[in-house]
């Protein structure tokens, strides 16, 4: 295992109990039987009833577990034990059947079998990986004839931008993928919320890797797959800009100022011929 990944991995277990006590991810309303899933995934990846998917990096699995609830035959995949482990656990107290496998994504083919009608990656997925040429290997190969990809992600345009300056949209980061990641040492984490005040990640090291458009469309064609929807987005989840942002009634994050300027996420969907 690289160096990196095995620090990303450490802050990942970290993570964990802090977010599961976060309002962020609001656990018990989860368990009450809230749907995590934004009405853009559910459009673009449509129905899965009865259909096999597997959720790449799935953290502790609500959402994994939302699609169970729609009626998909889910895994999910995650590299950090804690996780994985914690989704077990809100797999059976959900009461909800679905598969959790501890492995890196690019053991996912052999951790899983692969065959599966839909693969999914959520929200801050991609940034954690060091290419993306080998995920697109890792998704094509996971896919049955026919299976689709449903990728919907922090525009790298917005990742390139410096969160520090709350005036003006400065680029700072590059917008190409590189070898070497851009490397930060936090305690903190983005939900960070829980009734007992802040926690600490003990592990606060993190290093991440930006993906152009172009490298993660590419990627996937020449692994064979077709590509039915590109999308760029000028609301993302969260306060990706402090000072700079809004939220609407919607629960999405806007620019207050200048919201034409640079796209906030992007949605892709392609499919494996058969």
């Amino acid at each position: 295992m690289r160096p990196e990944i095995a620090d990303n991995r450490a802050n990942w277990d970290d993570r964990v109990p802090l977010h599961l006590a976060s309002a962020f991810y609001d656990v018990p309303g989860f368990l009450a039987g809230r749907d995590t899933l934004p009405q853009v995934d559910v459009d673009g990846v449509g129905p899965v009833e009865g259909k096999s998917l597997l959720h790449l990096q799935c953290h502790f699995g609500l959402d994994t577990l939302s699609w169970a609830r729609r009626g998909a035959r889910v895994t999910g995949l995650d590299f950090s034990a804690p996780a994985i482990a914690a989704a077990r656990d809100l797999a059976a107290r959900a009461e909800l059947a679905a598969r959790f496998v501890e492995a890196e994504v690019h053991d996912a083919l052999a951790a899983t079998g692969g065959g599966f009608d839909v693969v999914f990656t959520g929200v801050g997925a991609l940034v954690w990986l060091p290419a993306i040429r080998p995920w697109a290997r890792v998704v094509a190969g996971c896919l049955a004839p026919g299976g689709l990809v449903w990728v919907r992600e922090m525009h790298p345009m917005l990742y390139t931008i410096d969160e520090q300056d709350p005036e003006a949209l400065r680029v700072r980061y590059p917008y190409f993928e590189t070898d070497a990641p851009f490397t930060e040492d936090s305690p903190d984490t983005y939900a960070n919320d829980g009734p007992d005040g802040p926690g600490v990640v003990a592990h606060g090291r993190q290093h991440c890797w930006n993906h152009g458009v172009g490298q993660l469309v590419q990627a996937l064609l020449d692994e064979g797959l077709v590509l039915e929807h590109l999308g760029e987005h000028r609301a993302c989840d969260w306060n990706a800009l402090p000072g700079r942002m809004a939220q609407g009634e919607d629960g999405m994050w806007r620019l207050e100022a200048g919201a034409d300027r640079i796209p906030l996420m992007l949605s892709l969907r392609a499919r494996r011929p058969g």
